[in-house]
């Protein structure tokens, strides 16, 4: 009965020599990416896009350029400063969380009442727009 204690240890101290440096070398190639997800779950979530402040400038100083048109500017100059306006709406609207259809409506009436609806949105949300 001796012998047979004896074989049985040998045969376990023979799998953990043989075993235990594959496990080690396997654990160590799975540290940079443990460390890597505990990194991205640790990171603070980064802002896409501009500043929400730097928009609501950008808003406003749109707002006055696109009032303050004399008579007679060219229509091609109107029509891309309401379409710098409405890309900052939407930028806002995307920062802020509110659900618009600029991208979607053709230029007239229905999308001049979305633009209005969407600025009081925004002014409801805590955005100074004009």
């Amino acid at each position: 009965m001796g012998g047979t204690g004896d074989v049985l240890a040998n045969l376990i101290l023979f799998a953990v020599v043989c075993i235990a440096p594959t496990v080690l070398f396997w654990c160590a190639l799975r540290v940079p990416r443990v460390v890597g997800w505990v990194r991205e779950k640790r990171a603070q979530p980064q802002p896409e896009g501009p500043p929400i402040e730097r928009v609501a400038a950008d808003l406003r100083r749109v707002h006055r350029l696109l009032a303050g048109y004399p008579s007679g500017t060219p229509a091609a100059r109107r029509l891309g400063t309401r379409q710098a306006y409405d890309e900052l709406l939407t930028v806002a609207c995307r920062q802020v969380g509110v659900p618009h259809r600029l991208g979607e409506l053709p230029e007239g009436m229905d999308r001049e009442i979305e633009r209005l609806r969407v600025e009081q949105s925004l002014r409801e949300r805590g955005l100074a727009v004009p």
